[in-house]
C-alpha cells in the first residue's frame, strides 16, 4: 500500500522594498491557487516571501527593521493567504520574520494542515553572516544582527489522516547545508523535509569565488545528499531573481528519498514544481543502508556536541 501526498514548491521571483505587503501577497495567492489547480496538498513557500531580504541591508534605526517583521501569524497582513488556503483545503509552510510579545526576533517558519490548523513551529538555527558590517561593500549578510538563534530545536510533527499521518520536519536557508538537524530529525523517523531560502548569486560574505552556478549546485546537492542520507523526501523552495540589484538564485527542488531530483524550477520567476510523493518510498533506507539501529555508532560522535571549530592533531 502507497502512502502518496501530492507536494508543491511555490518559487517566488524578487520582491522589491518598494512592494506592498498586498502586492506580494497577491502573487502567493496566486501561486498557492495554481498549485491547488495541479492536486497539491501541501506548498511550500521561501524564507521570508513577505518582504525583500532585508538584511543585505544596514539600517538606522530598529524601527526600520521591525518593520519587516510580523509580530502574529497569521495577522492582518497575512490572513487572505490563510482564509483562501483553507479555502483551498491546502496545508502549506511558510517563512517569515518573527517579533515576539518578548521582543525577540527571528527567522521562523511555520506549517499549516489543510484546515489551517498550526502543525508545527521553527525557528532557525545556523543564522549566517555577521553582527557588523563589513566596511566598503554594498550589500552585507546581517542576520547575526538582526535574528537571535532559534530556540525550539528540530521538532519533527505529524501531518493530519489525509497525509497519511506523514512525519515531517523544518529548515530555514543555510539550516539545509548543515547535516546535523537533519540527522537529529533523521532520529525522528523524518519522512518530509520543508525548506525555505534566500541563497545569494554571489558570495555573501564578500570575495569572487563563488557564482550563481555553484550556489545552486551547493543548494541541491545539500538537499539531495541529506535527502539520501536520512531517507526523506525533501522540498526545497527559493525566493529567486534580481532583489533590488542583489541577486538571488533559484533552483528549488523536490527531492526522493534516494536523492533523486524529481521536480525543479526552470526560472528565476513565481512558478510551481509539483510531486507526487509516495511515503512509503522512505522505508528502503530507513529498513537498510540508514537503519540507525542496526549502525550508528554514537559512542563515536562526541565530537559533533562538544565541539564547535574544528581542533586538528598534535
Amino acid at each position: 500500500m502507497t502512502r502518496i501526498l501530492r507536494l508543491a514548491g511555490a518559487q517566488m521571483g524578487p520582491n522589491q522594498k518598494a512592494d506592498s505587503r498586498k502586492q506580494i501577497l497577491d502573487r502567493m495567492i496566486a501561486l498557492l491557487e495554481d498549485a491547488a489547480g495541479k492536486g497539491a496538498q501541501l506548498v511550500v513557500f521561501p524564507e521570508l516571501p513577505l518582504t525583500t531580504f532585508f538584511p543585505r541591508w544596514l539600517f538606522e534605526t530598529q524601527a526600520e527593521v521591525d518593520s519587516y517583521f510580523e509580530t502574529e501569524m497569521p495577522g492582518p497582513n497575512t490572513q487572505p493567504l490563510f482564509d483562501r488556503a483553507k479555502e483551498l483545503g491546502v496545508g502549506m509552510y511558510i517563512g517569515y520574520a518573527e517579533l515576539t510579545p518578548q521582543g525577540q526576533h527571528f527567522n521562523t517558519s511555520i506549517t499549516t494542515g489543510p484546515d489551517g490548523t498550526i502543525l508545527g513551529k521553527y525557528r532557525k538555527i545556523h543564522l549566517p553572516g555577521t553582527v557588523e558590517p563589513r566596511v566598503g561593500d554594498r550589500f552585507q549578510q546581517l542576520e547575526k544582527r538582526y535574528f537571535e538563534y532559534g530556540d525550539l530545536g528540530f521538532p519533527a510533527f505529524r501531518g493530519p489522516e489525509s497525509w497519511h499521518r506523514a512525519i515531517m520536519g523544518m529548515l530555514i536557508c543555510n539550516d539545509r547545508r548543515w547535516p546535523e538537524g537533519w540527522r537529529v530529525y533523521g532520529l525522528q523517523g523524518v519522512e518530509l523535509m520543508l525548506i525555505g531560502y534566500n541563497s545569494a548569486a554571489y558570495d555573501p560574505m564578500g570575495g569572487t569565488s563563488e557564482d550563481s552556478k555553484i550556489r545552486t549546485f551547493h543548494s541541491t546537492l545539500a538537499a539531495q545528499a541529506n535527502a539520501y542520507m536520512n531517507a526523506t523526501w525533501a522540498v526545497s523552495v527559493a525566493k529567486a531573481g534580481d532583489e533590488d540589484g542583489s541577486g538571488l538564485i533559484g533552483g528549488s527542488v523536490i527531492v526522493d528519498p534516494n536523492g533523486m531530483v524529481v521536480a525543479e524550477a526552470k526560472t528565476l520567476g513565481d512558478e510551481v514544481i509539483f510531486a507526487e510523493a509516495d511515503l512509503d518510498a522512505c522505508r528502503q533506507g530507513k529498513e537498510k543502508m540508514f537503519n540507525f539501529a542496526a549502525h550508528r555508532r554514537p559512542q563515536w560522535y562526541r565530537a559533533i556536541v562538544d565541539q564547535v571549530g574544528a581542533v586538528p592533531p598534535a
